[in-house]
C-alpha cells in the first residue's frame, strides 16, 4: 500500500492512435466482416472497426484473428492501401510497461449470465428466444437494426413479447448463482415501456416474474407508470416451459401462476432477462492480486468499509463488489476514489505538473481578423458537401482574412497548423466548420490558447452531424446548407468578445449537516485527508438511525462500530462537532459560503467551502396493526430491543408474525423503503436459531431480499419460516385476542394467495417494517435552494450520472437523506459525498464559467423578478445609496441558463458570449 509496481500487458490493434482520425476510410474499404460482440452476435462489422459507437479513443481497430490471417497470406492490405494518414501498423507488438501507483482501484465490471450453457428455456433451439442484452442492441439507434423493432428469424415486428426473469439468477439448480442480480426487474420494465414506443402497432408486452423488486429510488413509480399508464402485463408466474408453435417462428410459453393454475400462451418474442455474473479474466485478476472472493465470485468487504478488499491499498467498485446498477456503480466509483485519496493524503499534489500557456493578447479594440478553417474529415464530411467550394465562398465573407481546407482538423498535426497560422496571420477570431462543438470545442479552444488567443474568440459550426449526415443524399443542398452555416458562424464571430475565466478563492472546509453514520463517515473522509470539518447535529448525541441497530444484514457488530466512529470523529483535531444545533442560515456559493447555526452556547457563523447535506430519515410509526394499542405488537429495532432485554418472549411464544410495506408502497408514499424485507427476514431467521420450533410468518407483498441477500431469504424458508402473499387493497387485520389461560395474543387474519381465503395466524409478538421517511428536509431545502423529489427526499442533479451532486455547485448528499438504504450503501455514499466535495478543497481556486449574465445597471429598476426566477440564486438585489435596488449577478453560481434574461422586462440583463446583438447577426445572416 502506497508504494505498488504494476506490470501492464497491451495488445496491439495494429492500428497507430496518433495517426487515426476515424474517418472510416479503412472500414468502408475493408472486404471481410465479422460477428460483432458489441451488438451480441447480432450483427456483422468489418474486420477494421470502431469497437463501439463514441468509442473513448475513437481509433479504429483491426481484429486480429480474421484480418492478420489474410495479411499473413498475402491476401488483403486494403486498409493499409487506402488509409489517408499512414496509420495501418501490421508490425506493431504486443507491449509491456510498468507503472507505479499508491493505491488500485478494481472497476472490472461485469459479463451477463450466457443461457447457452444449460440451454435454458429453449435459448438454443429458438431464434426468437433472447437475451435482454440482444434485445437492448436491437432497440437501440446504433444496433444492427438501427433501433427498429423486428424479431431476429424474419425481420418482422413481434405484436407480443414476453421477458422471463431471474435467468441466471436466485437459481442454483441450473448454475449455482443463488444472488438476485438487482438490476433485471427494472431493465426489464424499461424495455417493455421502450419497445411500447418503438413499435408502430399496438405492442402486448408482459413479464413474468417471482417478485418485483423495484426497490430503489422512484423505481415503484415507475413500474406503476408501466403498468396502469403502457399497459405492460405483470404475470406473477413460475414458468414451465418455452416451446415453437408448430408451422411457426412464434413461442408458447407454459407456465403456473399464483394460484397454481396451468396457462399457454402465444408470443412472437420471448426476452430472458439474464443476470450479472464476474467475469472469468476480473476472477483471474482477483486471485493475482490476492483479493478474497465470496462463493458467488464478488469481491469480500465489509458493511463498514464497503470498497476496500482484503487487500491494503486495493479498492474495488461496481458490479465486482456485486450485481450493481448505475447509480450504485458510479456512486461506489467515488466511493473507492475518496478510499485511496485518503490512504495517500500525504502526497496529494505531489506528482502533479501544471500546463502552461503564451501571454493572451489583447484584441477588443483590434478590428476581426478571421480565420476560417473547413474540415473535410474524410467520407464523413467531404463525401457529401463540396467542401472546396464552401472554402472559396468563405473568402468572400467580410472580415475573413485567411481560409483553408482540412482533411482532418481535430488531428495533432493540423491543430499544431492551426496555433502557427493564427500567429502568422495574426487572426483574432477563428471559425472551425467541422463536427460538434460538444466533442470537440475544448479541443480547439485550448489550440487558441496556444496561440495566445482566448478561447471564447472560437465560434464552431456543426457542418458533419446538422448537415452531411443528415443530408448525405442532397450533396447540393448540403453543400448550400454549409455555406449557409459559415456564412452565420462568420457573422457571430465578428461580434465575439474575450472572456475571462474568474478565480475564485476557496475556503478549503466542509460544513456537513446530519450526525448520522452518514455525516460522520463524510466529516472523517474529508478530516483524515486533511481538509476541516464542521459537524451539525441536531439532536443531543452522534449516532442517527444506527444506535438502534445491532447487527448488520452479514451479522457485524454495528454497535461497536458506531461507538468507535463516534470516538474518532469528536477526537479528530481537523473536525469540530456541534450537537443540538441546526442551521437557520447560508449565504453565499461554492468555495466560499457563510452558514449560521444555532447552538446551546448561542449563534455560530461558519465560513466553508462545500456542504455535504446528511439529515437522515426516520421510521414512521403506524396508526394501524394495533401499534401503540398493544404491548404485543413492535416496529422495527423496538423487536430487537425488547428480545434483548427478556429473552424468555421467545422461549415461551408460540407463533411471531411480520408484515411489510407498512405504510410504504401506497398513495402517500409510494416508493419502497429498500431496507425492510431483509430485516425481517434476518429477524425471523434469528428467532428460529433461537426457538427451532417457533412458528415465523412473514406477510409480504413483494420480498425484496436483493443482492446477495436472497441467501437469507432462501435460508428462513429451509428453517422453516412462512412467506405468505397479500395484496394492497386487502391487508391483513390484527385483532387482540385473550387465550384460555387468560394471556393475550394476536389474531391475525390475512387471504393467502393460492387458496384464495381467509387464514388466521395466532402470534404472540408482531414486529411491523414500517416506512422511512423524510423530516424536516423542506426547510434545510430552502437554505441550500436544492430540490426535493415527490417524496420529499433530496432530488441529486442526475439520477444515475451525479448521485451525490446537487445541481447546485459545492453542495451535496448521502445517506438516508438521499433515499432509504441499508448501513453499507450510506457509508459508501458518503465516501462518495466527500469524494465529490474533495475534488473542490482540494484546490486553492474554483473556476467560474464566464458564459454568465450581465446587468445594465442603468436599465436594471430593481423589480426582482430575476431574483425570484433563477433556480440557482444567482441573483441578487443589492441597495445602491441614491438610486435604490438593483439587480446583480453571483458568477460563481450562475449556470448561464439564460432565464433571468430572456424574462428582464426592461432587457436590462444580457447573456455573456450569448449576447442578443451576437444572436441577431446570425438571424440576419440566415
Amino acid at each position: 500500500m502506497g508504494n505498488f509496481a504494476i506490470t501492464l500487458r497491451q495488445l496491439p490493434r495494429y492500428v497507430d492512435q496518433a495517426k487515426c482520425v476515424a474517418c472510416g476510410l479503412c472500414a468502408e474499404k475493408c472486404p471481410k466482416k465479422v460477428t460483432s460482440e458489441y451488438d451480441a452476435g447480432l450483427s456483422r462489422h468489418k474486420a477494421i472497426y470502431l469497437q463501439y459507437p463514441q468509442a473513448v479513443p475513437l481509433k479504429y481497430v483491426i481484429d486480429p484473428k480474421t484480418c492478420l490471417y489474410f495479411v499473413k497470406k498475402g491476401k488483403c492490405r486494403a486498409c493499409e492501401k487506402f488509409c489517408p494518414n499512414g496509420a495501418i501498423n501490421f508490425q506493431e507488438q504486443e507491449q509491456q510497461f510498468t507503472l507505479r501507483a499508491g493505491a488500485i482501484i478494481l472497476a472490472t465490471g461485469s459479463t451477463v449470465f450466457n443461457p447457452a450453457i444449460a440451454n435454458i428455456h429453449g435459448y438454443n433451439d429458438h431464434r426468437n428466444v433472447l437475451t435482454s442484452l440482444e434485445l437492448e442492441r436491437i432497440l437501440c439507434a446504433s444496433g444492427p437494426f438501427h433501433g427498429q423493432l423486428v424479431r431476429p428469424s424474419d425481420h418482422q415486428e413481434p405484436n407480443r413479447i414476453a421477458w422471463l426473469q431471474c435467468v441466471g439468477s436466485r437459481d442454483m439448480h441450473r448454475c449455482s448463482n443463488g444472488y438476485c442480480s438487482a438490476v433485471c426487474c427494472m431493465y426489464a420494465v424499461k424495455q417493455a415501456i421502450v419497445a411500447k414506443e418503438h413499435s408502430a402497432t399496438h405492442l402486448d408486452t408482459t413479464i413474468f416474474f417471482m417478485d418485483m423488486r423495484t426497490y430503489g429510488k422512484d423505481f415503484d413509480r415507475y413500474f406503476e407508470q408501466a403498468r396502469q399508464e403502457h399497459g405492460v402485463r405483470f404475470i406473477r408466474s413460475r414458468i414451465h416451459s418455452v416451446a415453437q408453435k408448430p408451422g411457426s417462428d412464434d413461442l408458447l410459453i407454459t407456465y403456473v401462476d399464483d394460484r397454481g393454475g396451468l396457462h399457454e400462451e402465444s408470443f412472437d418474442m420471448v426476452v430472458l432477462s439474464v443476470g450479472l455474473e464476474t467475469s472469468t479474466s476480473a476472477r483471474k485478476l482477483a486471485d493475482k492480486l490476492g483479493i478474497a472472493l465470496d462463493n458467488y465470485h464478488f469481491a469480500v468487504t465489509s458493511s463498514f468499509t464497503p470498497v476496500s478488499t482484503s487487500m491494503p491499498g486495493i479498492y474495488a467498485c461496481g458490479s465486482f463488489l456485486g450485481p450493481r446498477d448505475i447509480p450504485s456503480s458510479v456512486t461506489e466509483a467515488s466511493a473507492a476514489a475518496c478510499a485511496a485519496s485518503t490512504a495517500l493524503a500525504s502526497a496529494r499534489g505531489s506528482l502533479v505538473q501544471e500546463k502552461s500557456f503564451p501571454e493572451e493578447q489583447d484584441v477588443a479594440a483590434r478590428p476581426p481578423r478571421i480565420g476560417v478553417f473547413v474540415c473535410n474529415c474524410g467520407v464523413n464530411i467531404g463525401r457529401v458537401v463540396r467542401v472546396a467550394e464552401v472554402v472559396n465562398y468563405a473568402a468572400s465573407l467580410a472580415h475573413v482574412i485567411h481560409v483553408e481546407e482540412n482533411l482532418f482538423s481535430c488531428s495533432q498535426d493540423v491543430q499544431e497548423q492551426l496555433r502557427q497560422v493564427i500567429i502568422d496571420k495574426r487572426l483574432n477570431r477563428v471559425v472551425v466548420a467541422a463536427c460538434s462543438p460538444r466533442t470537440h470545442e475544448p479541443l480547439f479552444q485550448e489550440t487558441l490558447k496556444t496561440a495566445g488567443l482566448n478561447p471564447f474568440l472560437l465560434e464552431m459550426t456543426n457542418i458533419r452531424d446538422q448537415n452531411s449526415w443528415v443530408h448525405q443524399d442532397d450533396p447540393d443542398a448540403a453543400t448550400e446548407k454549409a455555406k449557409d452555416l459559415v456564412r452565420m458562424a462568420v457573422a457571430r464571430a465578428a461580434l465575439l468578445e474575450p472572456l475571462q475565466e474568474e478565480l475564485v478563492a476557496i475556503t478549503p472546509s466542509a460544513l456537513v449537516i446530519g450526525g448520522g453514520v452518514a455525516g460522520m463517515t463524510s466529516a472523517l473522509s474529508l478530516a483524515e485527508q486533511g481538509f476541516k470539518s464542521y459537524l451539525v447535529e441536531k439532536k443531543e448525541q452522534l449516532g442517527g438511525h444506527a444506535l438502534q441497530m445491532r447487527t448488520t444484514w452479514k451479522g457485524e457488530d454495528v454497535s461497536s462500530f458506531v461507538a468507535n466512529l463516534v470516538y474518532q470523529v469528536q477526537s479528530h483535531p481537523k473536525i469540530e462537532v456541534f450537537t443540538s444545533a441546526e442551521i437557520i442560515e447560508v449565504k453565499g456559493f461554492v468555495g466560499n459560503f457563510l452558514s449560521t447555526i444555532v447552538t446551546p452556547h448561542g449563534n455560530r457563523k461558519i465560513d466553508h467551502g462545500v456542504a455535504i447535506i446528511a439529515t437522515g430519515a426516520r421510521a414512521l410509526e403506524p396508526d394501524e396493526y394495533l401499534y401503540k394499542k398493544s404491548d404485543l405488537v413492535f416496529c422495527w429495532h423496538e423487536l430487537e430491543a425488547a428480545i434483548s432485554n427478556n429473552p424468555e418472549m421467545v422461549q415461551q411464544a408460540k407463533a411471531a408474525a411480520f408484515i411489510q410495506c407498512v405504510g410504504s408502497r401506497e398513495p402517500a408514499r409510494p416508493y419502497c423503503s429498500k431496507i425492510c424485507c431483509t430485516h425481517s427476514v434476518q429477524m425471523a431467521i434469528k428467532l428460529k436459531e433461537m426457538k427451532p420450533e417457533l412458528q415465523v410468518f412473514v406477510l409480504y407483498r413483494d420480498l425484496r431480499t436483493y443482492g446477495p441477500r436472497e441467501d437469507l431469504y432462501t435460508e428462513a424458508r429451509k428453517q422453516g419460516v412462512i412467506f405468505v402473499r397479500y395484496q394492497l387493497e386487502n391487508k391483513p387485520v390484527v385483532q387482540e385476542a385473550t387465550g384460555p389461560d387468560g394471556g393475550k395474543f394476536l389474531r391475525i387474519t390475512v387471504t393467502d394467495h393460492v387458496l384464495g381465503l381467509p387464514v388466521t395466524i395466532e402470534a404472540d409478538f408482531l414486529n411491523l417494517a414500517t416506512a422511512i421517511y423524510p423530516e424536516d428536509h423542506e426547510r434545510v431545502a430552502q437554505l441550500f435552494k436544492v430540490p426535493l423529489n415527490n417524496d420529499k427526499f433530496f432530488l441529486e442533479a442526475h439520477m444515475k450520472l451525479r448521485p451525490v451532486d446537487f445541481a447546485t455547485d459545492g453542495v451535496f448528499l448521502c445517506g438516508m437523506a438521499h433515499y432509504p438504504k441499508p448501513l453499507e450503501e450510506s457509508i459508501a455514499q458518503a465516501q462518495a459525498a466527500a469524494a465529490r466535495a474533495a475534488t473542490i478543497l482540494a484546490k486553492q481556486f474554483v473556476t467560474v464559467e464566464p458564459i454568465v449574465s450581465s446587468i445594465d445597471q442603468e436599465k436594471c429598476i430593481g423589480c426582482g423578478l430575476c431574483q425570484t426566477l433563477c433556480p440557482f440564486g444567482a441573483m441578487e438585489l443589492e441597495e445602491i445609496a441614491g438610486v435604490g435596488f438593483r439587480a446583480v449577478n453571483i458568477a460563481a453560481s450562475c449556470k448561464g441558463c439564460g432565464l433571468c434574461a430572456s424574462s428582464c422586462p426592461e432587457k436590462a440583463i444580457d447573456m455573456l458570449h450569448f449576447r442578443d446583438s451576437q444572436l441577431m447577426a446570425i438571424i440576419a445572416a440566415v
